[in-house]
């Protein structure tokens, strides 16, 4: 089975947690795209093709970090879901936080999966391969729309 490239927005403020899941991702079979921004308003400017976004391809997947700068990233996947546009796309959140509250709170704002990001180096890129695996070449994903 041979998967199609897909369109990935990463949200992560951390630059060395972007560079090292970029890494991983770009490792893989599949020639996926990978986008990165740093915080939440730029994720929904992202998202909703504004300013310099304009001609951003739409994503297939977004990976979620829930400690985001400007705009939290729990606030980030509550308008996505609520946002008839985007609401269809898969949301990964992939955060160090273990908070019981936190996991709860980010299904019941329809989070698609929830990933603790390991502290260690070589778990972190079996875990980013795991994502990729899944999501990449098991799920079939919704098509976007331009």
């Amino acid at each position: 089975m041979y998967a199609t490239p897909i369109q990935i927005l990463m949200v992560e403020d951390n630059e060395a947690d972007a560079r090292l899941t970029m890494e991983v991702l770009k490792e893989a079979k599949v020639a996926n795209s990978v986008n990165v921004v740093h915080d939440g308003e730029e994720a929904m400017e992202y998202l909703r093709r504004k300013g310099k976004y304009a001609v951003a391809y739409p994503p297939d997947l977004i990976l979620l970090d829930l400690t985001l700068p400007r705009k939290d990233g729990r606030e980030v996947l509550k308008e996505i879901k609520s946002d008839p546009e985007l609401s269809n796309i898969p949301v990964v959140i992939l955060t160090s936080s273990t908070a019981e509250k936190d996991i709860d709170t980010s299904y019941a704002d329809q989070a698609n999966c929830y990933v603790i990001k390991p502290v260690d180096f070589d778990r972190l890129m079996e875990v980013v391969k795991s994502i990729e695996q899944f999501w990449v070449t098991v799920v079939r994903l919704p098509t976007t729309t331009e």
